[in-house]
């Protein structure tokens, strides 16, 4: 970042020469609605809000702020869960809400153009009438955007068969820091140069603001049935995991739930979920009806196998939406029965899902706060939900600690820090422990060449060497720290 940011007055009058008056917002009560993403836990009030309107005007945002050494976060829906969209207290967010627009939708190539504020859910809808889909479908589908789907390289239930984000995504264009025009991958099956698409996706808002993102878009199947199944004992759900790709498997959708879960959201939403099981999990087949009928056999027989207590298979459409709605509606759920709730987003191997589950009761013991898991069984990427007030800081700090340790914990069964919810702020000190100061290094020297300056989405995503240096006297002494630096709630 520059060395001396020019004091606020003049960075907003410089924005407003390029913005129209209610594109820019400054005062408190217009500003506190941007304070934090879907990680509430921690707020801050950026300096101002830039709405932009056209692509010029985001343009112009970007080269004013990168000319006056002011950084800048860039900013979907706000329905991130790791803190990557939290502002910057001399910063101004970016806000891309207004490009929204679908701007090709080419059914013969199966693909769309889309602005970046477009809704997930809604690209799907408009590739309906054309018997296609986009396959990505993160829980917050009905409301995250699809740029910050790319920020995060995101999920869901069935990315297990689909892929991530970065699997469905052919090119990206955008601006760099400086304003810069930039295109990453193409709309070919290959690109000219260095690929960097994968880079870009996922990289937090790091490296360049996206504006449009061309997707891929496949087939609606005939028909879809999904199992569900009940276990009386977590490691015999978690094994049953492991035996159903072991058996040359891949559903469309592989999905666990313990028990606290599956109570939190049968009371929600009625999804007619066995409360007796220690852990259900859903499987879906799709394809065409031979298809489904030979795999959900081959599935309901493996289960069998490895000691499901009961298994029902959805006999309508109707029938398997509401298996899966309660799936779908895990975090509202949770948000019924606690104050506040953590969602932690590490990725362990299938093999040690019993062993990390397990480990979880203990801390739960251990930091005096309940937590209730759903996550994607299929590729190990785990959502444990710690339910804690954040207005008792000796709560919020324990939450903090429960956090780490799950990710920590992660990290020594041979997993990672995160799947599909990002580094963000949440995580920069995991990311100390799974990664050297070399490795980091490596990351701050990407950033470096897309961002000399620093200016995007500062302070997030890599750790510095001081903040592991002290995160790791900490946990020598025993202890840990949680973000002493960042704005509470």
């Amino acid at each position: 970042m520059a060395a001396t940011a020019p004091p606020p007055a003049d960075t907003l009058a410089a924005l407003r020469r390029v913005l129209p008056a209610h594109a820019l917002l400054s005062q408190p009560e217009d500003t506190t609605p941007y304070e934090c993403d879907g990680l509430t836990a921690y707020r801050q009030r950026p300096m101002a809000v830039a709405l932009p309107e056209t692509y010029e005007q985001v343009q112009a945002v970007l080269k004013t702020c990168h000319a006056l050494g002011v950084p800048v976060v860039a900013r979907g829906a706000g329905t991130g869960l790791s803190g990557g969209a939290m502002p910057h207290a001399q910063g101004v967010t970016l806000s891309m809400a207004k490009f929204n627009r679908i701007l090709k939708m080419d059914a013969v190539s199966r693909t769309a153009v889309v602005q970046c504020g477009v809704r997930n859910l809604a690209i799907s809808e408009a590739a309906a009438p054309h018997g296609l889909y986009y396959a990505p479908d993160p829980s917050s589908q009905i409301a995250c955007t699809i740029g910050g789907n790319v920020a995060e390289n995101s999920g869901g239930v069935h990315c297990l068969k689909y892929g991530l984000t970065v699997h469905n995504v052919l090119q990206i264009s955008g601006f760099t820091a400086e304003g810069e025009p930039v295109t990453f991958g193409s709309a070919a099956l290959d690109t000219p140069g260095l690929d960097l698409l994968a880079l870009a996706i996922g990289s937090e808002g790091m490296l360049a603001v996206a504006t449009e993102v061309t997707v891929k878009l496949v087939p609606k199947p005939q028909l879809a049935r999904c199992i569900m199944a009940s276990f009386d004992d977590m490691r015999k759900a978690g094994d049953a995991v492991a035996a159903v790709i072991a058996a040359g498997i891949i559903p469309a959708g592989l999905e666990m739930m313990d028990k606290p879960m599956t109570a939190a959201v049968e009371d929600f939403v009625r999804a007619g979920y066995d409360l007796t099981a220690e852990a259900i999990l859903l499987c879906e087949s799709d394809g065409t009806p031979e298809e489904v009928e030979e795999e959900i056999g081959r599935m309901s027989a493996v289960l069998r196998e490895c000691g499901a207590t009961a298994i029902t298979v959805s006999q309508n459409e109707a029938e398997r939406l509401r298996f899966w709605s309660g799936r779908k509606n895990a975090f509202p759920a949770s948000g019924r029965i606690s104050p506040d709730y953590m969602c932690m987003d590490s990725t362990i191997p299938r093999k040690r899902l019993a062993d990390i589950l397990l480990a979880i009761a203990e801390m739960e013991k251990k930091y005096g706060l309940r937590c209730a898991n759903v996550f994607h069984a299929g590729d190990g990427n785990l959502h444990p939900l710690i339910l804690f007030d954040a207005n008792d800081p000796d709560q919020l700090h324990r939450c903090e600690l429960f956090g780490a340790d799950i990710l920590e914990t992660s990290v020594a069964m041979g997993g990672t820090v995160t799947g599909e919810h990002g580094v963000g702020v949440e995580k920069l000190n995991s990311m100390c422990v799974q990664f050297s100061a070399e490795e980091n290094a490596q990351m701050f020297g990407i950033k470096h060449a897309f961002d000399p300056k620093g200016l995007l989405n500062p302070g997030k995503v890599i750790p510095t060497l001081n903040r592991c240096a002290e995160y790791g006297k900490m946990l020598v002494r025993g202890g840990k720290i949680a973000h002493p630096d960042l704005p509470r709630f």
